[in-house]
């Protein structure tokens, strides 16, 4: 999907005024393998675009920026770089909710799994007396309405600031390419695979209290900053925002959708890679390993995970600048 979105909807024509350096931003891009084979990916299929256009003469320098916030492990991202790497690199800290580049210096923002992590917690999700008071839990798949619509309505400032952030530093032309976690128009927010994982999650905290491990003053002031978009949601943001066109959008298999046993080990895996850093940064260090196998051992009690959590939950999104 990738390599479409890039032979069939990016103009590199346009690019030809501009200095001989394509630009490639990977924000929220995290530590690990998948890093780097994607950018790979992105720049073979500008290899083939190029040739495609009879101009592999003309194929630029390529300049990839990593960016996530200051506490990302960068060491280790730049001690694993591939042995031949076709590229600059350069490690740029930073939310990607704010500016992080200059205006227009970029041709290609990617973003893999970083959107539906939010900015920040509405204030009044912290508020005992607010009907979004989330006892107990540390997600809102299963709280109250209101406490959904004020993470929706935070997801919804966030991805404008993003789209508006972006628009000023990517070329007219440019393009965003997106993987979000979704879920399925129609269906309930309980209904996703995150929201069971995560639920599971908190209910494993929750085990500790019990068991005089964790105090439930710490659980009940921890929220999960996460929310999970749906394709018709996110194209109406993107459309009311103005600053992008959608050029491809589509629905693909997520990791769990599987037929048979769901591997346990993997899933505890992905759950704490995803999440073990703002643990850690609430509840510490010494708690983190105590916390998932609490959660493997809840996990594994679910063998199979109902067919409703295995619906296709991931969209790749290609952006183009107006």
């Amino acid at each position: 999907m990738l390599d479409e979105a890039i032979a069939e909807k990016l103009v590199i024509e346009k690019f030809s005024s501009t200095p001989n350096t394509f630009c490639i931003a990977a924000v929220g891009c995290s530590v690990g393998p998948n890093t780097f084979i994607t950018k790979q990916n992105i720049l073979e299929a500008m290899g083939r675009k190029y040739e495609s256009k009879a101009l592999a003469s003309k194929l630029p320098e390529f300049q990839v920026f990593f960016n996530d916030h200051a506490t990302n492990a960068f060491n280790t991202l730049f001690t694993t770089f591939p042995p031949k790497k076709c590229y600059f690199a350069a490690g740029v800290t930073g939310s990607f909710h704010s500016r992080l580049f200059p205006k227009s210096s970029l041709h290609i923002v990617h973003a893999s799994y970083a959107l539906h992590w939010l900015s920040k917690m509405p204030e009044e999700v912290q508020d005992k007396d607010s009907p979004t008071w989330n006892k107990g839990r540390i997600y809102y798949t299963r709280a109250s309405g209101e406490l959904a619509n004020a993470y929706a309505a935070q997801f919804s400032k966030d991805m404008d600031n993003f789209l508006n952030f972006r628009a000023t530093e990517i070329v007219v032309g440019g393009m965003i390419l997106l993987v979000m976690t979704v879920i399925q128009d129609g269906l309930h927010r309980s209904q996703s695979a995150g929201g069971f994982l995560y639920d599971e999650l908190g209910s494993s905290l929750m085990d500790m209290e019990h068991e005089a491990l964790i105090s439930e003053a710490l659980i009940n002031t921890f929220i999960l900053h996460v929310y999970t978009t749906t394709m018709n949601e996110i194209a109406r943001l993107v459309e009311r925002n103005g600053c992008f066109n959608i050029e491809r959008m589509k629905l693909t298999d997520p990791i769990l959708n599987v037929e048979g046993p769901v591997d346990v080990q993997m899933c505890t895996m992905h759950i704490r890679a995803a999440v073990e850093g703002v643990l850690t940064k609430h509840f510490g260090s010494e708690i983190i390993d105590e916390i998932f196998t609490h959660f493997y051992q809840k996990a594994a009690k679910y063998p199979l995970i109902e067919s409703k959590y295995k619906k296709r939950n991931l969209l790749f999104l290609a952006l183009k600048r107006n």
